[in-house]
């Protein structure tokens, strides 16, 4: 049986536009404040107002989310938020499928995320489709994915190997 490994991370064009747009507001407001030339103003200042701003970039920049799938379970970690890798094992899951899914309408955004009405957690960075799922205890799981074919064969797979029936990989 194939394992699946997939790792994520923050590199959308716009978000990217947006955190550089979040830096310059304190450097420009530093630099123009009182109408003060910028000939006149203190670097430190500039460090000082940009630091916040350069320490969320690199958090995007550094932060991942990694997925694995075996025969056991499912691994996942959103680095560097989990400092270890969590695990679902099957025999915790009643239903595992993959689905379609608004980012937004369902749970706010991208990230950790708790959804609304009952959707459960959600742990992603980028897409609309992600592997589903519903646990034993209740709880729900969405794990974003960028590669939902695999996922489906992956899920196939522990079908035929007996690890999953027919029944928990339908939605």
């Amino acid at each position: 049986m194939n394992n699946f490994s997939e790792v994520q991370k923050f590199r959308q064009w716009w978000l990217w536009v947006l955190l550089v747009g979040v830096l310059l507001v304190p450097v420009c407001i530093t630099l123009f404040a009182n109408g003060a030339h910028p000939t006149h103003v203190n670097p430190t200042d500039i460090i000082i107002g940009a630091a916040g701003p350069i320490l969320v970039i690199i958090l995007f920049w550094i932060m991942q989310l990694r997925t694995k799938i075996d025969e056991h379970g499912v691994y996942y970690r959103f680095f560097p938020i989990h400092f270890q890798v969590l695990v679902i094992t099957w025999e915790e899951v009643e239903k595992a499928y993959v689905r379609q899914y608004s980012p937004i309408l369902d749970y706010g955004g991208w990230g950790i995320r708790l959804g609304l009405g009952g959707k459960g957690k959600a742990y992603n960075v980028s897409g609309n489709m992600g592997l589903q799922l519903e646990l034993k205890t209740g709880k729900k799981i969405l794990i974003g994915s960028q590669q939902p074919n695999e996922l489906n064969e992956l899920l196939g797979q522990l079908v035929r190997a007996k690890i999953l029936t027919a029944n928990a990989i339908k939605a």
